[in-house]
């Protein structure tokens, strides 16, 4: 089988790890995405030559037409598969055809501001104020910790918005305390928004002694011979563990290949009306814990690609409690007065995360005093729920994607 050079030359370095590969057509489109416990292995399988003699037509049409490729490494299989299927319904490739429908994995959902909230499974997040947990690669380790968390906490499952007298009716799940009947006034408002609380707080992973109490609970029963129940709690906790380590996101990103970061840094340019692209990119995003541990991050884009070096992570210190926007303004205003000292090149577009206060702010600080001489060339800033929006996920231009690469690690959090 005669290979492309660039081919043969991945090939010799793919690592023995999960992970994600694509495959390119000679133009740069990609065709084909696909996941892998081993990289290594799946990857060089299609290009044995036994694979091409025994494939269907469809797997020779892809084999023939790949000119070239690249891997994304992640540290499991189900990061792997979250992230084959996002990458498949943002490329769309022309030989993947199972994932290419509305088929997603699951989500978990709580609208934290209704009156008596209540978590549910859900595929899509519609950004509607709800907090998401998920999506998840397996869908019985996402219903295990629905039904854990709506039991331990002692949370309706019911659909009303606001249960009444006629629902405790028809409903069983009080008498078997799986919970706290609100539509009945058992538990004051404030005692159940606590629980939901914690409920949200298990489902992000800050709750490891429950795992804790499950496993000692599982260890009691076995040293009781009671295999039944032991067997039970083991499959509870197992399907539980896996929850929380998926409760994050496929986040990982295909590194932007040099051709089209230099596109989408073009595009960049019309969208945010600069004299030139952007060849420097610093957006920052701040962040606390209930008004303490302040701290502000910064990362930053050369040419459209992250530049990990030039990373940083800035400290509060002039801001007590929560305050997004002073927060910024001292951020930025330390950043750039800094370079100012040290005679160094500044950005050529900056980025804060927050709202309209928090632009302003930034804005503000930076066009202020001594800061105002120095931004003599474009720079501008961008918030992440409006231009990028309206810009980005409406044309799916590659300028998005830079936004995205650029943007992929400032949450601090």
């Amino acid at each position: 089988m005669n290979l492309p050079d660039a081919v043969k030359q991945k090939l010799q370095i793919l690592p023995d790890q999960p992970g994600v590969y694509v495959m390119r057509d000679k133009s740069g489109k990609i065709i084909y995405v696909g996941k892998a416990v081993s990289l290594r292995n799946r990857v060089r399988h299609y290009f044995q030559r036994g694979t091409l003699q025994s494939a269907d037509p469809k797997l020779r049409g892809l084999i023939r037409s790949i000119a070239d490729l690249d891997i994304l490494p992640v540290r499991t299989e189900a990061e792997a598969i979250l992230t084959e299927g996002r990458m498949i319904k943002e490329y769309r490739p022309r030989y993947n055809v199972a994932f290419r429908d509305d088929k997603r994995f699951l989500l978990l959902r709580v609208y934290p501001n209704d009156p008596w909230p209540r978590f549910e499974a859900c595929r899509v997040d519609r950004g509607d104020g709800a907090i998401y947990f998920g999506p998840y690669a397996n869908s019985r380790a996402a219903r295990a910790a629905l039904d854990f968390v709506q039991r331990r906490f002692r949370l309706r499952s019911c659909r009303p918005r606001v249960p009444g007298l006629d629902d405790y009716k028809h409903c069983h799940a009080d008498i078997v305390s799986y919970c706290s009947a609100p539509c009945i006034a058992r538990i004051t408002p404030e005692a159940y928004h606590a629980q939901v609380q914690e409920a949200i707080a298990f489902l992000r992973g800050e709750r490891p002694e429950l795992l804790h109490e499950i496993e000692t609970q599982m260890k009691e029963a076995a040293g009781k011979q009671n295999y039944e129940a032991a067997a039970a709690l083991r499959d509870t906790l197992f399907l539980l563990r896996r929850a929380i380590r998926q409760r994050a996101r496929g986040t990982k990103q295909l590194h932007l290949r040099p051709e089209d970061a230099r596109r989408g840094l073009q595009d960049l340019q019309l969208l945010l009306d600069l004299a030139s692209p952007p060849s420097v990119i610093e957006c920052f995003d701040n962040s606390n814990i209930s008004g303490t541990y302040a701290v502000s991050s910064m990362v930053v884009a050369v040419d459209g690609t992250p530049n990990r070096q030039r990373y940083r992570r800035f400290r509060i210190k002039s801001v007590q409690g929560i305050d997004d926007p002073a927060m910024m303004a001292e951020v930025i205003r330390r950043r750039y007065t800094r370079l100012l000292e040290e005679k160094k090149e500044l950005p050529d577009l900056v980025l804060v995360d927050g709202g309209d206060a928090t632009g302003r702010c930034a804005r503000g600080t930076g066009e202020a005093g001594t800061i105002r001489v120095a931004f003599d060339r474009p720079s501008g800033a961008l918030r992440r729920g409006s231009r990028e929006r309206k810009y980005g996920r409406a044309t799916g231009t590659i300028a998005a994607r830079v936004l995205r690469v650029a943007c992929a690690a400032a949450d601090p959090r």
